[in-house]
């Protein structure tokens, strides 16, 4: 199984970053205003995780901090405007294939 360069990169933001109090975060249920209001580790780990999703396994194992950036931004924008819908849905309606 291809293990791409986000994965890792989310591992190591998630290992790195983690309060000694570990947090669980259950993606399917996070809202976007739970992810606004999430701080920056929590969103850092929502885009990466994002990034690598909708990149799967058929895709490079690369990063473009182009494209990262400006899907970050379609996505933050679609959340703010939409502060109820899932992470999950809102990551779909803005980077669904």
């Amino acid at each position: 199984m291809k293990i791409t360069a986000s994965l890792v990169l989310a591992a190591v933001l998630a290992l790195s970053s983690a309060p000694a109090n570990a947090t669980v975060l259950d993606l399917s249920t996070m809202t976007c205003k739970q992810f606004v209001d999430g701080g920056d580790d929590t969103i850092k780990m929502v885009l990466v995780w994002m990034d690598g999703w909708y990149k799967g396994d058929s895709d490079e194992a690369i990063i473009d901090t182009d494209v990262f950036t400006a899907n970050a931004k379609k996505f933050g924008t679609y959340c703010g405007k939409n502060p109820t819908i899932s992470i999950v849905n809102a990551a779909e309606a803005v980077l669904g294939k």
